[in-house]
This record gives structure tokens, sequence and C-alpha cells, in this order.
């Protein structure tokens, strides 16, 4: 269909859709949708949204009847025993039909959102049983499609009983399951995505694309047969991308059933073919050798475009979370459940190495002289997802990058996005991600014995995550890394201030040396945390006191003589610490109001409140409820700015922090509903839809669980969400009101017994100018504490603090993956075709952007030409319903004709 004539036949066919009822099934018409387009643009520039919703809202049979005749031809094609024959049974045929099927099927779920009856309709007309021709019959007679027993025209339904009568119709599966079906052949067929069989051999070999996992041996492949796999593999990712038409909270119950039937397909050979085509061609893929310097301004990678989707379909499989069926219980996960099955270290090693590579490269284009000389991957946050997978469903794959200290490299990486993204509002729930990744190493007892090994090339890192002067080792780096996350990322990490303190909580009994740096950055979180600003904020911020100071008494009762820095740290925080034990809602009022009073004077005649106390990260520490200090203690009298440090000793107590004054943080001043991720589903809290954080089990207990399952098994546990930060005792005013009693509900449990037991035995040891000053401890006080006996103070049983999974978390989880498959597909100047831009997303919150002029990398010329004349050609004709076609979008399409895909593409958002 290269000329413009013929794209107006297929423009005026397209509008005959809409416009005459109830086309005949038997009529040649149908026969146009896949012989007429020439390309994937074709469809997608002269079939435009509103053209496929006027059909939807006015002629639902007529598309009814085209989806039948597409999805039948294809069947029809797959089976012919002649199929990919360019005369006889051509491929190109059956590329039309997936294309118009891709194009087609986001616009009816889109409609599913609001109108139950269609929702009725799709799961009748795609799952509901079935009669159709037998396959005989339908190579023998040219029929356009298999006849379905549905309600519907009624000249269809008489044809098919007739023939019914005849014995040419069969009982058969539900058309998406045979669809689906089709298609997972499709990825394997002779001459058509594989290498031409033999003839003896059948059409159908389900050989893995790449060498890698499963396979040694490259199958060779051409440039049409991965052009041809792009397409069969978006129309999957549109199948399961029926995910984004539903909320959060909605998703994980109801699932999408083309997921389910291809997560649950019981055939072994099926699974692992897909399986391991997919993550080889994920992991295989090497941007710098497949690419020439500057030439992301001209060319399309094509290869990258097979591998995006190739890599997001194969996180679509194995993350997705099965639901019940019919309350019998859930269907196994086969993707996940071979992925976790993985057990040779080669395979371990090829996946890590071509992880690596491809989180690496970002850090490599910070350094470098000539960043724009390779065009930046996309794949970081899905890789990031693909590893924190593969550590959760596959023990052994976890053991195996912390025996060989691989795991430190990604504990670089996953704390490199974490610093990159802290702020970026859209980049939330990769931060988030990262963090639980993190938290997921932390269990495994040699990954905090490694971190005692000496970081030595942390210079080399990028200024985003380096340490000004840093020397240490990777423990150091781990704990300087969280403090800098808490203290600069201005509240918007609350929700993972409980994974991140987990982090250090899992590693502490295995800290040694740990620096006088790092020692003051603990107690410099000690000092935020203890604040009566924070632990009146809300009825759970005392839970992140408490895991601190468990922390710290698991240093000090395990490895008090190899770290004599944090003992002399705590012992200089004596008077702090001791306050706290006598702390009442009395006293924090009192200190909250004295500070303020303090600053607003000090405000008023122009001067610093305190210029020689410490600033702490108490304002980003701070829940993302609105302040206690600005609810309570300034109720009279605005302050112009927060609460800042409160120390509840005297001023001469304060912290040692050397570098304090670096990091003063923007008060979180932001509601929940704000702070948090604005990908959230509509109408639910996906702020609080985090995987929750259990009480910590014994290393004992947890050497006893099966390899992949149990810590971070995928079961939808309905554990409460909102875990320590998460959720908050309000009054019908929004704000949360401390009392004297819920303070001496959790002031008594404060596990401060070892801290004092230390500080009583270590403090008559210094002489009273050293315990109060801020100098760094000489040589010999740190011998005086190495040699101390310790009285009283005994190790507590080690125990690992996990998370679990629930099904809102689970819906976060999806909406994650989804947001990264959909924020690349907008791309279409980059070679993709924008299957879902336009479209009423709900999973998560699309924000579009102010259209653009031509640039260097989106030019305008021939093709925008043709397509202008095109329209202007069909502009006299009458398009009835465009208006009101485009308006049933909810979300912005335009009623014109032209390319869909040449509009700007909006920006997602993410959580």
């Amino acid at each position: 269909m290269g000329a413009s004539d013929s794209k107006l036949v297929f423009k005026k066919g397209i509008f005959r859709l809409s416009e005459e009822r109830h086309i005949p099934a038997d009529d040649p018409y149908w026969t146009s949708f896949w012989e007429l387009p020439e390309s994937t643009e074709d469809i997608f520039s002269l079939f435009s949204p509103a053209d496929i919703r006027r059909t939807r809202d006015n002629a639902l049979e007529n598309l009814e009847t085209l989806i039948l005749a597409v999805t039948s031809r294809l069947f029809i094609l797959r089976h012919h025993p002649s199929f990919p024959d360019p005369e006889l049974a051509p491929a190109r045929d059956a590329l039309n039909c997936v294309r118009m099927l891709t194009r087609i099927l986001p616009f009816l779920y889109e409609a599913e959102v609001e109108a139950d009856q269609l929702q009725s309709w799709e799961e009748r007309f795609f799952w509901g049983a079935r009669k159709k021709r037998t396959r005989k019959a339908s190579i023998s007679s040219e029929v356009l499609f298999d006849g379905v027993e549905e309600e519907g025209q009624q000249t269809q339904q008489q044809q098919q009983h007739k023939r019914k009568e005849e014995g040419e119709f069969e009982d058969a599966r539900p058309l998406g399951e045979e669809l689906v079906d089709t298609l997972v052949d499709l990825l394997f067929f002779s001459d058509l995505t594989v290498p031409l069989q033999p003839h003896d051999k059948p059409k159908v070999s389900y050989a893995i694309w790449k060498s890698g996992v499963g396979c040694n041996t490259a199958l060779p492949t051409t440039k049409e047969h991965e052009n041809n796999r792009c397409e069969i593999l978006r129309l999957l990712l549109t199948l399961a991308g029926q995910s984004m038409y539903m909320s959060s909270a909605v998703l994980p119950q109801r699932g999408v059933k083309a997921l389910t039937h291809l997560c649950s397909c019981p055939d072994k050979q099926v699974v692992l073919s897909v399986l391991c085509s997919l993550l080889n061609t994920t992991v295989r893929y090497s941007p710098t050798s497949w690419r020439v310097p500057y030439n992301t301004l001209v060319f399309k990678d094509e290869k990258q475009i097979l591998v995006t989707y190739a890599f997001q379909l194969l996180l679509v499989l194995i993350l997705y979370p099965v639901p019940d069926q019919n309350g019998v219980g859930a269907p196994k996960n086969y993707y996940r459940h071979f992925l976790g099955r993985l057990h040779r270290p080669q395979d371990f090693q090829f996946i890590v190495d071509g992880m690596t590579r491809i989180l690496h490269q970002p850090l490599q284009e910070k350094t470098s002289y000539l960043p724009t000389t390779q065009s930046s991957t996309k794949f970081a946050p899905e890789m990031i997802m693909l590893f924190w997978e593969m550590t959760q469903c596959n023990k052994r794959f976890r053991s195996f990058i912390v025996d060989t200290e691989r795991a430190l490299d990604f504990l670089v990486l996953a704390l490199f996005y974490a610093l990159e993204y802290k702020t970026d509002a859209s980049k939330q729930g990769v931060v988030r991600m990262c963090a639980f990744l993190l938290q997921t190493l932390s269990v495994e007892k040699n990954f905090g014995l490694n971190l005692n090994k000496p970081f030595i090339s942390q210079n080399t890192l990028p200024l985003a995550i380096r340490l000004p002067h840093f020397r240490g080792s990777y423990a150091d780096f781990l704990i300087h890394s969280i403090y800098n996350l808490i203290s600069t990322s201005q509240g918007k990490l609350a929700a993972i201030y409980p994974a991140l303190l987990a982090v250090i909580s899992n590693i502490a009994p295995y800290l040694e040396g740990l620096s006088q740096l790092t020692a003051a950055k603990l107690m410099q979180l000690f000092t935020s945390m203890s604040s009566p600003s924070f632990l009146l904020a809300n009825e759970t911020n005392h839970v992140l006191l408490k895991s601190l100071l468990e922390s710290i008494n698991s240093i000090i009762e395990h490895k008090h003589r190899q770290n004599p820095e944090l003992i002399y740290a705590v012992v200089r925080n004596k008077k702090r610490i001791e306050a706290l034990r006598s702390f009442t809602l009395e006293s924090g009022q009192e200190e909250v109001e004295r500070r303020n009073r303090r600053r607003k004077e000090a405000a008023a005649n122009g001067e610093n409140a305190d210029p020689d106390s410490v600033r702490s990260s108490v304002d980003s520490l701070r829940s993302p409820t609105t302040s206690y200090s600005h609810h309570h203690a300034s109720s009279g009298h605005e302050s112009e700015q927060q609460d800042d440090t409160f120390a509840i000793g005297d001023d001469e107590d304060d912290s040692d922090d050397d570098d304090h004054h670096h990091h003063q943080p923007t008060p979180a001043q932001s509601s929940t509903s704000e702070t948090m991720s604005r990908a959230s589903s509509r109408g639910s809290h996906a702020e609080d839809a985090l995987p929750t954080q259990v009480p910590g089990m014994s290393e004992k207990a947890r050497g006893k669980m099966p390899a992949g399952v149990g810590t971070f098994s995928r079961q939808n546990s309905t554990t409460s969400l909102g875990g320590y930060a998460g959720s908050t005792s309000q009054s019908q005013s929004g704000a949360f009101e401390p009392t004297p009693q819920w303070i001496e509900s959790w002031l008594p449990e404060l596990p401060l017994h070892t801290i004092l037991t230390v500080m009583q035995q270590v403090a008559v040891l210094l002489p009273r100018e050293q315990a109060v000053t801020n100098d760094p401890a000489s040589a010999e006080t740190l011998r005086k504490i190495r040699e101390i006996q310790l009285v009283g103070v005994e190790p507590a049983p080690i125990r690992v603090h996990s998370f679990e999974w629930s099904p809102l978390a689970l819906g976060w989880y999806e909406s994650l993956v989804w947001s990264f498959v959909f924020s690349s597909e907008i791309q279409v100047a980059k070679g993709t075709v924008g299957v879902w831009n336009g479209t009423a997303i709900k999973l998560f919150r699309v924000q579009e952007t102010a259209p653009q002029g031509p640039s260097l990398t989106s030019p305008r010329g021939a093709v925008d030409a043709v397509g202008s004349n095109i329209v202007s050609r069909i502009g006299a004709m009458n398009i009835r319903g465009a208006a009101q076609g485009a308006q049933s979008a909810g979300g912005g399409s335009s009623s014109s004709s032209s390319a869909a895909p040449l509009s700007p593409p909006p920006r997602t958002e993410w959580n």
C-alpha cells in the first residue's frame, strides 16, 4: 500500500466500519484489513483512535466481526501447510492480522474501565465457550473467519446453525486461549521467526533464539525474522497490557486472563523455550557493540526494539501474580517457577555479566569525556527489577552473587540509582525498588561479612554517589549512602525508611571497624529520630527509632571490641540518650515550643537561631504527614520554618557529625498523598502499597525454609499495609494527636539497656572534657575501649528483618513494571508505534506534554506530507460521530484522522 491512492481506499474502508451497521460476515470487505496495509505504520497512522472508538461505541458488532475475521485468518494461516509461502499463505497477511489486533485491543480494554457491559462482552467473546469450523472445512473453502456461538447478527447465527447441522463445526477452546497459543507458536515458526526447517521437521520448533541459558549455540537469524518477532511480542504485550486499565487495588485480584493462560502453561518445553529466548535476548544485549557514535540521531536501533519487547514481556511474565481461580487456589506461574530453578554457575555468571554491562553504562557515561557518543540505554530500571526478581525467587542465585562477592558491585549500583533518582518524582518507584533490593541482599550472612572489605575504588564513581575524602569499607559506604538518602531526599522517601533501617539491622551483627564518620552518621540518625518533633509527628515514628536502637545494640553486643569509634560516639551522646528515658508529652511539647520561639526571635533580629548547634536531618526524616510542630507547637504563632533538631540534652552534647552542614534538608511540608508517587491508582492509597516489614526471623528458622520460597514468596498475603511509617492515627482535622497514654505504650519498650550499660562502664574511662567535646578519639582512648570487658551485655540472637508481599503491594509492583512498558512505547520516534498512546490508562497517571515542533531527532518531511495530503482529500467526507468518538477516550485524543504516532508522546510518572 505504497501509493497514497491505496491508502485512501483503506481509509474509506475504515470509515465504513463505523458508519454502516451490521456489515455481513461474508463480505469480501473484511479481507482488505490484511491485504491492503504494507506496514505497521500504515495501520497505526490510518486507523486512528477516533475511528476505533466510533466503531466501538456505535457499531460494536462490526468490531466484533473484524476481530473474528483477523483472528480466524491468523489461525488458518498458522495451520496452512504452505505458510509462510508468499503466494499461497503469505506472512504479510498474518503480520497484518497481528498488527490490527494490536491496534484495536487497547481501546476495548480502556472502555471496560467505565462500561461493565463491555467488560462482560469481552469476557464472553474472548474467554467463553465457542464453536468453530473444522480446520479441514476452513482450508478447503475460503471462509473469512471461524464462527462463534455468540449473540450477534441474526443472519450469522442462522449460517452458523446450518453449518453446524452439516457437521462443519466443532467445540473449540476460548478465542483468547487459541490466540495466545497461536502467537507463542508463531514466535518459533519456520521461516517466519526462526530459520527454515527441513521438510521432515515440524513447522514449530521451540528453539531458543540466543545462546546463553539453556542453549550453547546461537540460532541463525535474519533481520526479517527479528522484525517479525517484534510484531508478535508487541501483540502479546498488548494482550497483557489489559493490566493498565485496572486500578492497582483491583489488578492482583482480578488478573489478566491472557497472562494467566500464558503463565500457567503446563508444557515445560514451551515455557522454557520462551523464558530462555527472552532472557538470553535481554542479557546478551550490548549497546556498545551494536551502535556507532552519534548514529542514534539518524537511525533507529531495530535490535534495541526487539530487546525492549523481549525484556518487557519477560518481566511481565515472571512477576505476574496468578490470581485465585474460583476459590480453588492460584495456579503456579511456571515462568517464575523455572526462573527460580536455575542452578548452573555458568548460567548465573552469564546473567550477572549481562546485568552488570547494562547497569554500568550510565556510570561510564557520567565519567566519560564524550558522554553523548553513545545513546544512554533505557534498560537500567528494568534490569534492577530483573535482578531483584532473581534474588527473590532463586535462593541459589542469591547465594552465588553473595559468595562470589558480585553482590558488592550490585550494592554500589543500587545505591547509585537510588541517589541519582532520589528527588525525581517520576523515579520514586525505582528508588523504592533499590531499597528493597538492598534489604533482599542483606538477609544473607555472607553479604554482611563481605561488607567489611575495604572499598578502594570509591573515587572512580560518579559525583552523585562519591563521598569526599572517603576511607573505609563497603559497610561504611553503605551506611553513609543510607544516611544521605534519608537526609537529602527532602522527605520523599519516608515510605522506605523501614526498609533502609532493616538493611542496617540485618548487617549490624557482622560489622567491624566502622569509621569515626560512620559512627557519627548513626548517632546523627539517632539524634533526628529521638527529637520530639519526629516522635510526635505520627503514631509510628517511634518504631523507626526502635529499629535504629536495635541495630546499634546489635553492633555493640556482637562486635563491640571491633567498633570502638561507635562506642565512643555513643558515650559522647550520653545526655541525649539518658534524656530519652524521661521523655514525656509535656517535655516534648515544651522543647518544640522553646526551639520555635528561639528561631522566631532570631529571625526577627536577622540572626541564626543556633549558630553553633548542629542541624540534623529531622525535617527530611519527619513522616510525610505535616510536622507536629506545625500543627501543635506553633498553633498560636506560625514559624517561618519548621523545627530543626531538638537537643534533648545540653547543647554541648550535640552529635559530632563533621559534615552536617552539607546536608540541610528541605522540610517535608506536603501531605502524604502529595509526597508519594504520582503513579498511584486513582482512588487507592498506593503510597502505602509497598512490601510490608515483618518481625525479625531467627537465622535458624530462615535456614529451614525451601529455596525460592518463604521470605520473598509471592503469596498474596492479606497482611494490612502501612508498616512503620506508612499509616497514622489522625483526628478529624487530619493531624495526629499524641497522648501521655500513647507515649507510655512504647517508651518503656525502647531497647536502651545495652546502650545505657555501655555508657555507664565506658564513661569512667574517659576524662570529663573528652566525653563532651567533638574531638576525635585518641588512639589511647580507642585502645581502652577495645580492651574493656563489658559486664551485663550479652549478644542477643541474630534476627533477620524481611518483608512480605500483599495484594496492594503487588498492585504497586505491577504498576511499576507497566509504567516502564508504557513510557518506552510512547517513544515513537525511536521505532515503536505507540500502542497505548492516547488511551485512558488507569493503573498510573499519564501527564500530557505540550506539542513540540520539528527537531533534529524528530524531523518533519515527506511522510507527514503524504499524511496531510490524505487528510485533506478525505476532509470533505461526512465523519459522523467524530467528536463524540474522540471524547469517549476520557483522555485527550484528537478526532482528526491524522497519524496518531506523529503526535507528541505523553510523559508518564510512576510510583
